[in-house]
């Protein structure tokens, strides 16, 4: 069967078997390998994209399911060159030990901040609980989620500075 889909912004049709799952459709047929296969029953986590901005574990979607859908892994995260601020938070807090785990954290953390850009420790906790981390102990995923959070306010308000000063400057030559 043929199935069409947006990934990373990017229109595809592939011609697949009924029964290919998304994680092996992103993997297999996209060599899209940043999405991790690793239980096959939705424990583990590793597998988590977005399906139309939404966090679902790509193990227990069929890729056909998937059709005429918006679909984002973690390799769509970046703009360019740019890392976006939870990739960074990984780096800069070591989130990451084996990085089995760390793109399914990744979007889901990413998917924590576009609906709550200031989680409590609690709230991050929360929101990767459908995840395993067999190394890090969560406190470094933690902590990076926490650095992202913070950076994207601090990004936002110098950007509403900035504004200011602009507009100021406007009416100061009007």
């Amino acid at each position: 069967m043929q199935v069409s889909m947006t990934v990373n912004d990017v229109e595809v049709t592939e011609e697949i078997e009924g029964r290919t799952l998304l994680v092996h459709f992103l993997r297999d047929h996209l060599g899209l390998t940043g999405t991790h296969w690793g239980c096959d029953t939705s424990n583990c986590g590793t597998c988590v994209v977005w399906m139309d901005g939404e966090p679902v574990k790509s193990c227990t979607v069929l890729a056909a399911m998937a059709g005429g859908h918006a679909v984002r892994t973690v390799e769509g995260l970046a703009k360019g060159a740019e890392l976006d601020p939870v990739q960074e938070g990984f780096i800069q807090c070591h989130g990451l030990q084996c990085g089995f785990c760390t793109p399914g954290m990744m979007m889901t953390a990413r998917a924590l901040l576009d609906r709550n850009p200031d989680p409590t420790d609690t709230e991050i906790r929360e929101a990767i609980s459908g995840q395993i981390c067999r190394c890090t102990g969560y406190a470094t995923i933690v902590r990076s989620v926490r650095w992202a959070s913070v950076k994207e306010a601090s990004v936002k308000q110098a950007s509403v500075k900035q504004a200011s000063v602009e507009e100021a400057s406007e009416e100061v030559t009007a």
